[in-house]
């Protein structure tokens, strides 16, 4: 039988995994089989506004850890705890600052996760160790079925393999967690797709680590001061994982990426070069846009969209860098887009994808 291996590189042997498909399947049933799977110590991937999630009890440490096991994921990078309702904060963390309310107010449920003193029923591996434990509470419908159902808050990170372009649609799901999970719910495409806006709520002012659908002006308006990472749009060195996404590689295509920048003729002229200096074993792909896709025409060519449409440029970045995985781009130039409030969330994904590599 194929065998995975987890973080600490035991193998583990490959999982009967059930699907589900939402969209055809009987919810009802759906969700109560994978909720018991939760309350048994199982892992289920499931649908969320922002990616697809890969869920265990949080309050369980031997049903986390099958999660850093499905992705290799590091033991040090911390998972986010996803709830369906306020009242189950006072079981997670030790309290909830007013700011805290305030945005759980404005933007729960959504794409916002909050980070917060987290309290002694939350286990060392959720946190990796920290006093501290990301919440949220998704807005996706059948995200918010699932978690009812399992009846118990759910540690979940992205569910793809560690590193890899996070999942945006059941496909990606298929490819990368088939037999590594108990179960997969497989629903529509993600509707924002990027990971959530991570903020960390102990600091003064509050810290935005990762951006996300949530942008940084929207929590500025409800409120006011909140700093913003360096690490948001710049490599830096850390001592410690606050939050997910803000250490390692992530999101990055199976090709290597370099990034142009300058201005739209700049970029344009840098990556045309770039591809006519690719060997012949070579299989050269261009991330282009729509104001500048009719200008390239060798290599595998596709549009993140308009950059007059920042949320939708957002929506399709992971698509767009798993599609290049299947067409077997080896080497990827993608354009660079003017870093905005809009555009933060995009940038940080589109740079740790491309290892912050720049021509």
């Amino acid at each position: 039988m194929p065998e995975t291996k987890p973080h600490n590189d035991q193998p583990i042997p490959e999982k009967d995994t059930q699907i589900f498909d939402l969209n055809t399947d009987d919810d009802t049933e759906a969700m109560a089989v994978c909720g018991k799977i939760i309350r048994d110590g199982g892992t289920v991937v499931f649908p969320t506004e922002t990616v697809y999630g890969l869920g265990a009890n949080a309050l369980d440490p031997n049903a986390v850890e099958q999660i850093y096991a499905a992705k290799g994921r590091p033991g040090d990078n911390p998972l986010i705890v996803h709830i369906y309702d306020l009242a189950q904060l006072d079981d997670l963390v030790e309290d909830v600052p007013d700011q805290a309310k305030r945005l759980a107010g404005a933007f729960w449920p959504g794409p916002l996760t909050m980070i917060m003193k987290r309290s002694s029923r939350i286990p060392d591996t959720v946190t990796a160790g920290l006093d501290t434990v990301g919440i949220r509470y998704p807005s996706h419908p059948m995200a918010a079925a699932f978690l009812r159902a399992a009846g118990r808050p759910v540690a979940a990170p992205s569910a793809n393999i560690s590193g890899r372009p996070s999942p945006t649609k059941g496909e990606h799901v298929l490819e990368d967690m088939l037999g590594k999970v108990d179960a997969i719910l497989v629903g529509d495409e993600s509707d924002v797709g990027l990971e959530s806006t991570v903020i960390d709520m102990t600091t003064t002012p509050p810290t935005v680590y990762r951006p996300g659908g949530v942008t940084v002006d929207d929590i500025r308006r409800v409120i006011g001061e909140v700093k913003v990472s360096p690490g948001a749009v710049k490599p830096v060195e850390l001592k410690e994982v606050r939050s997910p996404g803000m250490k390692y590689r992530h999101y990055a295509p199976k090709g290597r990426m370099v990034i142009a920048q300058g201005n739209l003729d700049e970029m344009v002229d840098k990556i045309k070069e770039g591809m006519a200096k690719l060997h012949a074993d070579q299989k050269g792909a261009i991330l282009a846009t729509d104001e500048t896709i009719d200008r390239y025409h060798k290599g595998l060519i596709l549009s993140l969209g308009s950059r007059k449409d920042p949320a939708g440029m957002s929506h399709k970045l992971f698509d767009c860098l798993r599609a290049f995985d299947d067409l077997g781009a080896t080497d990827i130039f993608a354009e660079d887009i003017p870093v905005t409030d809009d555009t933060l969330a995009l940038i940080n994904r589109l740079y740790k994808a491309a290892g912050y590599t720049f021509i």
